[in-house]
């Protein structure tokens, strides 16, 4: 006899507030403080694999300053859902093919590198969007479904505009001066702050912790609790990442897989040197 239809993944016991997307928004809002991995050079499923047994909550996909292989970046943010770890990424460039093929492939969350006016949100934001809300093309069946073909459309497209965050990233004096334009706007997820491009923007490049970079940077985050939209950084190391926590930021952008194989590495030789010279 042929298996009955069903709308729900195979994955769909990983995510009990009904999808990757919504039950990442679902913790945030709880007030939990999530850990990103960060995928900077190489996207492969193992390595999801690795993040997964570590105890990150989500997987961050670094998709503005290097190439991916299309193939391998697909079978990685699969792995991803899989694994019970929804997938933010930065988009390239704000474009209506590129967000739409990163979710295809299965991400919940684009975040937009060099967010700098509320005009470029709204852009963003039309693109994420089914219609009436935006002008996202429907495209079920793909990775945003889990490959599932959904019996329902109208409650996928709904589910679907659920799923997803609007992540923005501020990293630059423009986007500090507009800050309250861009947090205030609708629809707003997450406000993400760079703090190495944001602390070479404003005089102290590489000193994220310097009172000029740390002060906007607390400021933003002030705007954040205002406006009720999740905060979240990358810390210099958990110390600095406590104190963010005790002021109020709820994600990070943690590391990426070469920080942890050089530092690995690195500490793997150095004990090694210790006793053979």
């Amino acid at each position: 006899m042929p298996k009955p239809k069903t709308n729900k993944p195979p994955n769909a016991h990983l995510y009990p507030e009904g999808g990757p997307g919504r039950q990442l928004k679902a913790r945030l809002k709880a007030g939990e403080v999530l850990l990103g991995g960060i995928l900077g050079e190489i996207v492969r499923p193992s390595l999801v694999k690795c993040y997964q047994q570590a105890g990150f909550d989500f997987v961050y996909l670094e998709y503005e300053h290097v190439f991916f292989s299309a193939t391998d970046l697909a079978d990685t943010v699969l792995a991803a859902r899989d694994n019970g770890l929804p997938v933010i990424a930065k988009t390239p460039q704000l474009e209506r093919a590129e967000v739409a093929k990163l979710l295809e492939c299965g991400v919940v969350g684009i975040q937009l590198p060099r967010t700098e006016t509320r005009a470029q949100v709204e852009t963003l934001l039309d693109y994420l969007k089914f219609p009436p809300n935006g002008t996202r093309a429907a495209a079920p069946g793909y990775g945003n479904s889990d490959f599932v073909v959904p019996e329902d459309a109208r409650a996928w497209l709904q589910e679907q505009d659920e799923e997803v965050s609007l992540v923005i990233h501020i990293e630059t004096k423009k986007a500090y001066e507009n800050a309250d334009e861009i947090i205030s706007t609708p629809g707003i997820d997450m406000v993400y702050v760079g703090p190495g491009d944001f602390s070479v923007e404003l005089g102290q490049p590489g000193n994220p912790d310097h009172p000029e970079v740390r002060g906007p940077m607390a400021e933003i985050l002030a705007l954040c609790k205002q406006y009720e939209v999740p905060f979240g950084t990358t810390a210099i190391n958990a110390e600095a990442g406590r104190r963010w926590v005790e002021e109020g930021a709820l994600f990070f952008e943690a590391a990426d897989e070469l920080e942890f194989v050089r530092e690995g590495a690195t500490n793997l030789v150095d004990a090694y040197r210790g006793f053979i010279g």
